[in-house]
């Protein structure tokens, strides 16, 4: 005798969640507050709200925005000043970021002006194609060569101003002493002013303050210039090896290509992002 088992019933299936829906993030960047908007992939616009620029308020702001649906792409203003860290922490939370131009006038005419205006303007931007440049990373080589040439070029620009000031100096003080120290060369004028000795004479106690200054100032020089140069032979050293091309320029060019020059699909994209690449022009006298 053949026992046969009875058919299991089938248990009901859960209906499974219907996947969220995609949206876009725009964020209108200031120095303490960041203004964001959330809009749909068809655009409808969902909310905006202000978060601080803080690391706590970039936490928040982004829990606000996925709460809305996928999360998947930020248009955020900004992405080299205000907006830099803002862009940095939306990265690594897996968050494509694309920079965002400041809309023209004309469109701020007919919409106004106010911070929830320009955090839709820049989603909008991003889901029309209108905004697709992506931002440097902001972290790595180029940013620590950024930093250090910013402060070699203040430092030789003080350099400059403060030799400036010194002859200046020198032309109004005792004849003996002018004419002593009118025919040294500037290294050996610094030096000589800079161990003048003290005393009531406000014209020799200012030719030895600028002097010293210029020295401190030549050291900052010289230390920047060391820490660049070991910077680009890390990360580049076969710039170096072109005719030409010494630390400073080959960190100019880094710097302009960023961290992730993946970003420049070709030379073209490099030349239009220094703004020289060709723009077609034409009118009717042109």
């Amino acid at each position: 005798m053949t026992i046969t088992s009875m058919p299991q019933p089938t248990l009901p299936t859960q209906p499974e969640d219907p996947p969220a829906e995609d949206v876009i993030l725009g964020v209108d960047t200031h120095k303490d507050v960041h203004v964001a908007a959330v809009i749909t992939a068809l655009g409808v616009m969902l909310a905006h709200q202000e978060f601080p620029a803080t690391a706590a308020g970039y936490r928040q702001l982004l829990h606000w925005a996925c709460s809305f649906g996928a999360l998947h792409r930020a248009g955020v203003e900004c992405t080299g000043s205000y907006g830099a860290a803002l862009a940095r922490y939306l990265k690594r939370e897996n968050v494509q970021v694309i920079e965002v131009n400041q809309p023209d006038r004309a469109i701020r005419r007919k919409r106004g002006k106010t911070d929830a205006v320009d955090a839709e303007a820049a989603a909008r931007a991003v889901l029309s194609g209108r905004a697709e440049v992506i931002p440097k990373s902001g972290e790595g080589p180029a940013a620590d060569m950024r930093v250090l040439r910013l402060a070699k070029e203040s430092a030789v620009k003080a350099r400059t101003q403060a030799k400036n000031q010194l002859k200046a100096v020198l032309l109004g003080v005792d004849p003996e002493l002018r004419e002593a120290l009118s025919n040294l060369g500037n290294t050996a004028l610094i030096a000589t002013c800079a161990d003048l000795p003290d005393g009531d004479d406000a014209a020799v106690f200012t030719l030895r303050l600028l002097a010293r200054r210029i020295q401190q100032l030549t050291a900052e020089v010289k230390e920047l210039a060391r820490r660049t140069t070991k910077a680009v032979r890390i990360w580049h050293p076969q710039l170096l090896d072109v005719i030409g091309v010494g630390p400073d320029s080959a960190a100019a060019l880094l710097i302009a290509a960023g961290d992730n020059p993946e970003r420049l699909a070709s030379e073209a994209s490099f030349a239009a992002l220094c703004g020289v690449s060709p723009v077609e022009q034409s009118s009717g006298k042109t």
